[in-house]
């Protein structure tokens, strides 16, 4: 007759109760992890193999191994699996290096029509060249070995992360006056604050401009159907369409009040960012200096329009240029990424004139509730 299984004491301190606890009602722990806390827990409550099988639905020898582990090794050790001693790897710490600094390599200089490789291109690769190099435990290599061997590495030869190298010579220079303009915004916001009238004063007017160029005026084939609950949840587009050409958003804000400038063009030249001009030039008073915050685009400092600028008074107009590879300086960028996020979002149009109103009936709904830009960043550092 077999003998009578003997209840083992396991002893559990309230720093181990509480771990075990933790673990036991995660949900990103593994699995055998979660498991053996609930077996331990379990058996704390009650001493028994067979009861807490039961209530687990386990076999009580597992119950009982797992008891034995934790009272010869300490309750935590028992949640994981042992070491296990496995089969000798087959591909060599040599052969391993070498496919490392053959992924760090373009497929296309070594004679592929592709510019990066794929994990299953670079294993085929591998089973074709490794053992003429001395690797002959790579001649049966497969696609999923490579991508092992590749994520212990961190090594992901098929992406791209693009970066952008500042060229720039004097980019601090620029970016301290682009900063020092802001500066200016913010005294003259809070001077507007203080005032008794609560309203910017006439003196200057600082715009953040730039062009929004390639606005797709894109028309659909077939009306779009509508959603039906319970049947269709998004609205339905036929996929062909058809094009009208593209135009050119010509946008300023004024950085004290918020208001939008723009105009709407088939193209962003010298004559069309004159044509900007003028309308600054109407839309302040005759006393009032402009000073614009914008890129380094041809049209902004072309003949034509310096020529049209030295027909000015010698206060009306000034500019600040950001410096090369340096837009993101440019305030009115973010009003043009809230356009293309709402307005232009899966916009369709019947024409290119429809695309036009409805760009500028845009910035009319925008000026009726004018948002202050406002920047931050580095302000009191730099400028």
């Amino acid at each position: 007759m077999a003998a009578w299984r003997r209840a083992i004491e396991l002893s559990l301190g309230e720093a181990d109760t509480t771990k075990l606890r933790s673990i036991a009602q995660s949900r990103t722990e593994p699995a055998s992890r979660v498991e053996r806390a609930r077996i331990l827990l379990a058996y704390r409550e009650d001493p028994s193999f067979f009861a807490v099988g039961r209530a687990l639905g386990l076999h009580h020898q597992t119950v009982q191994r797992c008891v034995e582990r934790a009272v010869a090794e300490g309750p935590m050790a028992a949640l994981d699996d042992r070491p296990r001693p496995g089969r000798e790897p087959t591909i060599t710490l040599e052969a391993k290096a070498w496919l490392v600094s053959l992924a760090c390599r373009k497929a296309k200089d070594l004679g592929y029509p592709h510019e990066l490789w794929t994990t299953r291109l670079l294993a085929r690769h591998a089973r074709e060249h490794g053992p003429a190099q001395g690797h002959a435990c790579l001649a049966n290599l497969a696609q999923g070995t490579v991508c092992k061997i590749l994520d212990q590495e961190e090594v992901k030869p098929h992406k791209v992360r693009y970066y952008l190298e500042q060229r720039d010579p004097d980019f601090a220079e620029k970016m301290a006056e682009v900063l020092c303009v802001y500066r200016e915004v913010k005294i003259l916001k809070r001077a507007a604050a203080a005032s008794k009238t609560k309203r910017p004063s006439d003196a200057v007017a600082i715009i953040s401009y730039d062009e929004k160029p390639g606005i797709q005026a894109i028309a659909t084939t077939a009306p779009d159907l509508p959603p039906e609950p319970g049947v269709h949840a998004t609205f339905a587009r036929e996929h062909e369409y058809k094009r009208h050409g593209t135009v050119s958003l010509l946008a300023g804000i004024d950085l004290v009040t918020g208001k939008v400038h723009a105009l709407v063009k088939d193209r962003h030249r010298s004559r069309e960012f004159i044509e900007f001009l003028k309308l600054l030039d109407a839309a302040y008073p005759a006393r009032t200096a402009i000073k614009l915050i914008l890129d380094n685009h041809s049209a902004h400092i072309s003949r034509e329009t310096k020529t049209w600028l030295a027909g000015q008074p010698a206060h009306r107009f000034g500019f600040t240029f950001t410096p090369k590879h340096g837009s993101w300086l440019n305030l009115v960028e973010g009003f043009f990424s809230k356009l293309a996020r709402s307005v232009l979002r899966h916009i369709r149009v019947a024409s290119k004139q429809e695309l036009k109103d409805r760009l500028m009936a845009a910035v009319d709904y925008f000026n009726r509730d004018p948002v202050v830009h406002t920047w931050t960043y580095k302000l009191d550092k730099t400028a």
